[in-house]
């Protein structure tokens, strides 16, 4: 009897337990970084996608995945405003789904293009010949098509699960879109086994360039191979790791495993400022970008884009032009030193 007793009051409180300012504060907190992420990230993407289109003239592998990479950026952006609206205004389900869908649609996106890029960079440092031979951009696009097509055909349970009374976008979620078998799925498949992937080939490519500075510590240096992946590797983790231990917790609470109000509270603005430090991903995509600049220096004439765009700093990048145009580039994203050591 007093365990009832017990369990009744649980349930009672949690049922009575007040988000209402809990919301609010993430309101506020999302509204703070989604604006200059809105602005930052739609200018870089925006110059970066011209740059990638008029001034890289010999597509390859790499710049496919890029290009794919700044579209998939600029949706994600295009979405924000929408998204800060709808989440404090009650709209039918199926218009929330219309908001919802192309939001993580377009950040499943970026992390497996991003997943793509580091093996792509990986196969070529651990097999330079065959990496170098194989640049054509056809299987990029098959890749890329592929990796937009299985986003859209998994974000099905968006508009299926979706409740069909007006509510608050990406609030309230049917209990559905909240199953385990669903949740498990977005985390495994969605973040697990990519950052699987990212550790993997990222610790080998250092693996690598480690021990191939030793004998030529000046070519690993210029090349900024090392500084590249491990920047990616770390921005990968800081920007995904904790939406996805929010949406994990989220779970948690909607299988009433988590039954305290202050918990639940707690999880809730965890989980929607996470979401919102996701999308910050999409300004520091630019390190990708930065990187690939060499590239365009000495193959795409970046120069000419310089003088066409005023805003740009043109000492600076004429700085780097001068310095990269005595470094050796390859079709990459980044340098590749000519190593193929043994991996452990």
């Amino acid at each position: 009897m007093q365990n009832s007793s017990q369990w009744a009051e649980m349930t009672s409180s949690s049922e009575n337990c007040s988000f209402t300012a809990i919301n609010s504060l993430a309101w506020s907190l999302q509204l703070g970084l989604s604006i200059p992420t809105f602005i930052l990230g739609l200018a870089l993407n925006s110059l970066a996608l011209f740059v990638f289109c008029c001034f890289w003239r010999k597509q390859t592998k790499t710049s496919v995945y890029m290009i794919s990479l700044v579209l998939a950026d600029i949706l994600l952006l295009l979405s924000l405003p929408p998204k800060l609206y709808y989440s404090v205004t009650k709209v039918p389900g199926l218009l929330c789904s219309l908001i919802q869908a192309p939001y993580f649609v377009n950040t499943y996106t970026s992390i497996f293009i991003i997943v793509c890029i580091t093996v792509d960079r990986y196969i070529c440092i651990r097999h330079p010949f065959e990496g170098r031979a194989n640049q054509s951009p056809r299987w990029a696009v098959v890749i890329c098509c592929f990796i937009w097509a299985a986003a859209w055909i998994c974000s099905i349970p968006i508009y299926v699960f979706q409740k069909k009374e007006p509510i608050k976008c990406f609030h309230n979620m049917s209990d559905q879109t909240w199953s385990v078998p669903f949740i498990v799925s977005v985390e495994v498949f969605g973040f697990l086994i990519p950052l699987a992937v990212m550790v993997f080939c990222s610790a080998q490519t250092i693996w690598i360039l480690l021990n191939h500075k030793t004998h030529d510590k000046k070519s690993v240096e210029e090349s900024g191979s090392l500084r590249v992946i491990v920047i990616n590797l770390v921005v990968f983790l800081v920007c995904f790791t904790p939406v996805h231990l929010g949406i994990l917790l989220q779970c948690l609470v909607r299988q009433h495993l988590i039954v305290s109000c202050r918990m639940r509270q707690a999880i809730s603005l965890f989980l929607q400022v996470s979401m919102t430090f996701a999308n910050l991903n999409c300004c520091l995509d630019a390190f990708f970008y930065y990187f690939a600049a060499k590239e365009f220096c000495k193959k795409a004439h970046l120069r000419r884009a310089i003088e066409l765009c005023p805003v740009l700093n043109p000492c600076a990048l004429r700085w780097h032009c001068q310095r990269w145009e005595n470094a050796p580039c390859q079709d990459t994203d980044s340098a590749v030193p000519d190593v193929a050591g043994p991996v452990p």
